[in-house]
């Protein structure tokens, strides 16, 4: 294991981060963090194989290993950076800002499109920008004021998690999910 308990293969400690978030919880009862009072430090239980093969098949893809290690080994959503994981699994209510973009992310071939972007791509809201194509990315995390997190899943920045700001600032190159997910681990 490396210093932020994942190796580099995209296992993690699931116990170790576990642990991690319990502390975070205890350090701050009355969820005053960020985003901590959508996700109160809870932890979806973790998926097997027997689910996350299937969803693979389904969208022609394989998860980046970080992603994929995160969700078999510590859990389907949950706890984390912004407003917490969305689960790979669970129904988004239609209420929900994030449910469109769920729909989006599902849709026949969506995810399988190579992700066409090697670099920062300016949203509407800068000068001269003419929009951008988030095909071949999952929404992973609701920042808020109408931002995602994206963890793109082909393409060359496979693994990467990119902030997805569609009205203003467009779409920015970020760390690997098990470098993002470890900063948050970190915070105190």
């Amino acid at each position: 294991m490396t210093r932020d308990n994942v190796d580099r293969s995209g296992t993690w400690d699931g116990a170790w981060v576990r642990a991690r978030v319990a502390v975070m919880a205890q350090e701050d009862p009355g969820c005053e963090r960020f985003g901590s009072s959508r996700h109160e430090y809870r932890l979806r239980p973790p998926l097997g194989e027997e689910t996350i093969r299937p969803f693979e098949r389904q969208h022609g893809v394989r998860l980046p290993a970080s992603y994929r290690g995160f969700l078999k080994d510590v859990a389907d959503g949950g706890a984390g950076p912004v407003y917490g994981l969305v689960s790979l699994t669970e129904e988004v209510d239609d209420e929900e800002a994030l449910h469109g973009l769920r729909e989006e992310d599902r849709l026949e071939g969506f995810l399988s499109t190579r992700f066409p972007h090697t670099g920062d791509c300016p949203g509407p809201g800068k000068q001269g920008s003419a929009g951008y194509s988030v095909e071949g990315s999952l929404v992973i995390a609701e920042v808020g004021c109408g931002m995602f997190h994206r963890l793109v899943i082909t393409g060359s920045n496979a693994g990467q998690v990119w902030l997805d700001d569609p009205d203003w600032g467009g779409l920015t190159s970020g760390p690997d999910f098990r470098d993002w997910y470890s900063a948050w681990l970190a915070t105190t």
